[in-house]
């Protein structure tokens, strides 16, 4: 208590009872690419010693190896053996010889695709120029190609930031997995281009065990030569609600075909941008559908509303033309119907936010007194951002008080559970649902008086 000495006005600051909820980010993604460190064998392609250049030392690379390692490999001009070493920009790669060769002669060597210090780098991304400058650009590699469109489309369809972990086999996807888990503010996990079930299923088990994270999987490669099932678009994976998954594939140009061809990606990190857009846009409840992909020009398979009856009870997400626009046309965790209360994504998504937020905004009451003055100021702070997420469309209700309730008084915790040290706070929201299936029923009508 201050002590009052002389006669006087004093004005003190009381410090509120009622300590902020920050919503925490929900579009953070962490991709994990897979591609080997080394290329023993791939020859350097399309790159001639020129007329008249007998002089010169320095050959651009059609491609672009991911080189962090610097050595020197062994090249060969015209079949001789020369000693050369690979440097990087920026944008290109380049042989550079000691020795100029000779002029005209074809130059063929082996060289290194990615050079990793460890068998696992990460690092976060804001921008597609920080994730050439950290992996690489695009590349007629496939993993690395496989990674970098991920990435450009995420960035590209609205994506801020991303952390992107590097590993060299599938088997190392758990070790990125694990760094993943040390790095919060993740929201959404992928790892573009894995269509087989152990992969799919350590990004299942990561999201499951951290418990404030949601998968993304890419749905598998179709030609149209079997026919289109749940399993033949999702495979063997088994379902989850902390995870969505997305068929067909979509084309995209590819800026290592030449003339401006275009390839076949994996959607997720596209999609994952989406999330991150919309969230932006609407808030973390509104389901990432009826969403324009963009840098899509077409899909692997054009799917029609009888093909999507198949695939959507199962939670396969379809990725749709309508109009001259590759839309994504579906909002559920993948296993659907069989999910239950949690087959739309936007419902679990709007829960993990709802825990992480209310996990990382009440830290302030461990270890405070456990008494009925600390009980009512955990009802104020979560009833204040419940209020907030309410006022925002996520929960459903007229009022608050429609929309949910916060509970923590003596009859949750009772000297039984306050001798364990532990503080009960039960909360209930009701929260929106999608409009998944809008109808609209139209009768013929004679006019007023009939």
């Amino acid at each position: 208590m201050p002590q009052y000495l002389s006669p006087g006005v004093y004005v003190e600051e009381v410090p509120s009872a009622v300590q902020p909820i920050a919503g925490v980010g929900t579009s953070t993604a962490g991709f994990v690419g897979i591609f080997r460190s080394t290329a023993s064998g791939t020859p350097v392609t399309g790159v001639t010693v020129g007329t008249g250049t007998g002089s010169k030392k320095h050959f651009d690379l059609p491609d672009f190896p991911v080189v962090t390692d610097a050595g020197t490999f062994e090249f060969r001009v015209d079949g001789q053996v020369m000693s050369g070493r690979l440097e990087n920009s920026s944008t290109k790669s380049k042989v550079v010889f000691d020795d100029a060769p000779d002029d005209n002669k074809p130059i063929v060597g082996d060289y290194l695709v990615q050079a990793a210090a460890s068998a696992v780098d990460c690092a976060l991304c804001t921008n597609f120029a920080e994730f050439k400058k950290e992996f690489g650009d695009f590349s007629s590699d496939p993993g690395q190609n496989a990674l970098a469109h991920a990435v450009y489309g995420f960035f590209n369809n609205g994506g801020t930031r991303c952390w992107v972990a590097r590993v060299t086999t599938a088997g190392d996807v758990t070790k990125a997995l694990e760094k993943f888990a040390a790095i919060d503010e993740i929201a959404l996990v992928a790892v573009p281009g894995a269509t087989d079930a152990p992969t799919q299923t350590a990004v299942l088990d990561h999201c499951e065990k951290v418990g404030d994270r949601f998968g993304i999987l890419d749905g598998q490669r179709f030609d149209g030569s079997q026919s289109l099932t749940p399993d033949a678009a999702k495979g063997t994976v088994r379902d989850s609600n902390y995870a969505a998954l997305y068929f067909p594939w979509i084309q995209v140009t590819d800026p290592t075909a030449k003339g401006g061809g275009r390839t076949y990606v994996a959607p997720s990190g596209h999609v994952a941008g989406i999330y991150a857009r919309v969230d932006a846009q609407r808030g973390v409840h509104k389901a990432p559908a009826n969403e324009v992909i963009r840098g899509a020009l077409g899909v692997e398979m054009r799917l029609s509303k009888a093909h999507q009856d198949g695939l959507n009870p199962d939670g396969i997400n379809v990725i749709r033309a309508f109009n001259g626009n590759i839309t994504v046309w579906g909002a559920r965790t993948l296993g659907g119907d069989a999910n239950a209360e949690w087959k739309y994504l936007s419902v679990r998504r709007l829960f993990l936010f709802l825990r992480e937020s209310i996990d990382e905004g009440t830290k302030w009451v461990v270890f405070e007194p456990n008494e009925p003055g600390l009980w009512a100021k955990i009802r104020r702070n979560v009833e204040a951002f419940l209020t907030t997420v309410w006022s925002e469309g996520a929960l459903f209700g007229a009022t608050p008080q429609e929309a949910f309730y916060v509970k923590c008084d003596a009859e949750l915790n009772p000297p039984a559970v306050r001798d364990q040290g532990q503080v009960i706070t039960e909360i209930g929201v009701a929260v929106v649902r999608p409009a998944e299936f809008v109808i609209f029923r139209i009768s013929q009508w004679a006019g007023p008086g009939s």
